[in-house]
């Protein structure tokens, strides 16, 4: 029965490690994806169409948070949208907005889109014209990565990589000693053994 028990206990605990050591290396792979995604691309990373953008403004508050990520979709025809999409459109020269059309007006040829932050009190200043629009909202958030992806686009971003590494050289260590505490527990009982048996020869 004791046999039976620690042989539960082991399968257990080589469960658990298996588990852990396979978490650490999925946050290993992730976090390097990410990195290497976004200094590849020169900003955010970029999936069959599907861009992933740094939302560091409240404007959208709440139905996207400060510090989230959001899923876009590149935008194909530029002037298809209406009111109540929700679009990311180029401002300026590297500034990109995510707002919601409030009003969609078409001048001949051209078609402008009048906005507005969910969260602002009044429209965005100046209309978009369809040719500045990047992409449309697809829906799809998550709050706070988007702090990490962008620490992950900076200078130091390369530094990310170290904290899962760290962290799976720690668990390996920790192992290595677990594994050797058992090995060396039935060798010290032996040799308690020996010098017992050694003191009641000599008596």
């Amino acid at each position: 029965m004791r046999y039976i028990k620690k042989s539960k206990k082991s399968k257990i605990k080589k469960w658990v490690n298996n588990i852990v050591s396979g978490i650490l290396m999925f946050l290993l792979i992730s976090v390097a994806s990410v990195v290497v995604i976004s200094k590849a691309s020169g900003g955010e990373p970029q999936f069959f169409g599907y861009q992933l953008k740094t939302v560091l403004s409240g404007s959208m508050e709440p139905g996207i948070q400060t510090g989230s990520i959001i899923a876009v979709k590149t935008a194909e025809d530029k002037t298809s949208f209406k009111k109540g999409d929700v679009i990311t459109f180029q401002e300026a020269e590297g500034i990109l907005i995510t707002h919601r059309i409030t009003e969609v007006v078409k001048s001949g040829d051209s078609v402008l889109y009048r906005t507005k932050g969910d969260n602002n009190n009044a429209e965005d200043m100046n209309p978009v014209l369809s040719d500045n629009v990047v992409a449309s909202y697809t829906g799809f958030t998550m709050p706070y990565v988007g702090y990490f992806n962008n620490f992950a686009q900076s200078k130091n971003g390369a530094f990310l990589l170290l904290i899962p590494g760290i962290l799976l050289l720690l668990y390996s260590a920790f192992t290595i000693w677990k594994v050797l505490s058992v090995v060396e527990l039935p060798q010290r009982k032996q040799a308690e053994i020996v010098e017992e048996d050694g003191g009641k020869s000599h008596s």
